[in-house]
């Protein structure tokens, strides 16, 4: 029978899983949901609905939904106080920030959700 991990750490030098150990704690940190850096922030639903101008539920559905739009998350992260970037990566290729996406509502001064809503009006008045 094959030995387990925690037998492999085990025979590892110490120095050698310390940096093992210290590395899980940085990959566990990279990746959070909204709702844990949320926490993390120490900000409440309320806090955060206030911020945003909707209502505490809207708050909580926001941080389950598993697709959303770029504006939608930008404007939760800035309300949060931080900034919102995409970064392309391949294999073959060192990581690439995407300026124009991330950048692209500001600068319009125009969401996705308000040219729908304009889309939508105009085929009212048709």
């Amino acid at each position: 029978m094959g030995s387990t991990l925690k037998e492999k750490m085990a025979a590892l030098p110490k120095e050698r899983q310390e940096k093992i150990e210290a590395r899980a704690v940085e990959l566990i940190a990279e990746e959070m949901t909204l709702q844990e850096l949320r926490n993390k922030l120490n900000l409440t639903q309320a806090h955060m609905a206030e911020l945003l101008g909707i209502r505490q539920e809207g708050i909580s559905r926001l941080e389950k939904r598993t697709d959303m739009l770029l504006s939608t998350l930008r404007t939760y992260v800035e309300s949060m106080g931080g900034d919102l970037e995409l970064v392309v990566k391949f294999p073959e290729l060192p990581p690439v920030r995407l300026r124009e996406v991330s950048e692209m509502t500001i600068e319009s001064g125009e969401t996705a959700r308000n040219r729908r809503s304009k889309s939508r009006r105009s085929l009212a008045h048709a």
